[in-house]
């Protein structure tokens, strides 16, 4: 399929206006699941028009099944096929969902996916009694995933420095295995906001935990009946803090956002207010405001909110912030590799992201703001939105494949005209 490239400009400097938010994609996959497993007690509302919220929703509902001419020979006797496309936490999700049905899969995904490793969190669940092969090569996708659960211990361990979401989607089963669980969590914990999210959602659902030092446990014990109600995407924000922060005026106002968030991107408030961006919570929501401000931050700590990197990095990069980074240790095997997709387009302005370690630092000593530039956005969606409000700076912004943002934030482009933005298909 053909990409399908946007040019984007902004006249001024100046944004305002009213943003309403699709449906948290990390809220609704969780939701989504332990509604698919409490038989039907627990209810999903508000959710998520994510295209990776609306692929889980669809494959939960035995309703999904995509098969490509390729795909056909990845289909063994009468083993149904469960094509993910892009969506990570889909695949995550289900790599410890799909064990305890009673039908065998075979689970596969995009070529990028095909390259994001599984290998842990399919050790944890063979670990817990499942059977999973691999379709062709060890460690990662396409699993062939096999009925017949039977658990055979209630304590695993697992990294915690890999994604949260192999954590995640072990607790969200865990009440649905027959011994429960208690998983131990090895070393740092990255991500910690991502696993409380998961652990408030399922006590919402009835579901209780205890967490003592590294152990979280979770008994065998049943859902309640009640509604989850998934609230507006924090990390969809971030894109519109990005804006502000890059205007020279801006008011926004971003319904349905509360202080009490679930969702560890929530955080963008604090890290934005190093910019000149203030939030103020009334009205059933938050306004944004920019005010001229200094820049004194020089480290950003990212590692509980991985998902705000590239915006971050953006805008310390366009504002010429010798910033340093410091949490990407995710950031490789995401829809792309992350950093290099950072480095190259950062480049382009003239600024480069030193690695150090596992440090990070911008050198914007050459930046430039040129009077066009094309954006490779590498199939990632956070790549595109991350770089759109370079726009305020850059009179024509080049983006590429501009339909990518559909896996988390369809009315990305939409929501950027309503703001002042100009959207033009390239010719």
């Amino acid at each position: 399929m053909a990409k399908h490239n946007i040019i984007l400009t902004k006249q001024g400097k100046t944004v305002n206006g009213t943003v309403q938010l699709t449906g948290s994609k990390s809220e609704c996959n969780r939701a989504l699941i332990i509604e698919a497993l409490s038989g039907g007690k627990v209810k999903v509302e508000n959710m998520s028009d994510a295209a990776d919220a609306v692929t889980l929703k669809e494959v939960l509902s035995q309703q999904f099944e995509v098969e490509s001419p390729e795909d056909s020979e990845l289909k063994t006797q009468d083993l149904r096929l469960i094509n993910i496309g892009p969506a990570g936490t889909a695949m995550r999700f289900l790599t410890a969902f799909l064990p305890l049905q009673s039908e065998e899969v075979t689970l596969t995904g995009s070529e990028r996916m095909q390259q994001r490793p599984i290998g842990i969190l399919v050790d944890a669940m063979r670990k817990l009694g499942a059977e999973i092969d691999y379709v062709n090569n060890e460690g990662y996708p396409p699993i062939k995933i096999h009925s017949g659960f039977q658990q055979q211990t209630d304590h695993i361990g697992i990294k915690g420095d890999i994604s949260s979401q192999y954590i995640t989607a072990l607790l969200l089963i865990a009440s649905s295995l027959p011994q429960g669980l208690r998983l131990e969590i090895e070393g740092e914990l990255t991500s910690r906001p991502y696993v409380e999210m998961t652990l408030a959602m399922l006590r919402q659902a009835g579901i209780q935990h205890t967490w003592t030092d590294n152990v979280i446990t979770i008994q065998n014990q049943p859902f309640a009946e009640t509604a989850l109600l998934v609230e507006p995407d924090w990390s969809a924000a971030s894109y519109w803090y990005s804006i502000a922060a890059l205007s020279d005026e801006a008011e926004l106002f971003l319904p349905g956002l509360t202080s009490y968030s679930l969702q560890g991107d929530s955080v963008i408030t604090e890290l934005m207010a190093n910019f000149g961006i203030t939030s103020v919570f009334k009205d059933g929501g938050v306004y944004l405001t920019k005010e001229p401000k200094p820049i004194f931050r020089k480290i950003f700590d990212l590692k509980e909110c991985p998902d705000l990197a590239q915006t971050i990095i953006v805008v310390c990069a366009a504002l010429g912030h010798d910033a340093s980074f410091t949490g990407l240790e995710t950031l490789k095997i995401k829809e792309t590799d992350r950093i290099l997709a950072l480095q190259t387009e950062l480049a382009k302005i003239g600024v480069k992201l030193i690695e150090k370690g596992q440090v990070y630092k911008l050198d914007c000593s050459e930046k430039q703001i040129p009077q066009r530039m094309f954006v490779s956005t590498y199939d990632d969606h956070r790549m595109a939105m991350a770089f759109a409000p370079l726009a305020i700076l850059i009179p024509e912004l080049e983006i590429e494949d501009a339909d990518v943002v559909e896996k988390s934030y369809p009315a990305f482009w939409k929501d950027l005209e309503k703001a002042g933005f100009k959207v033009s298909a390239k010719v």
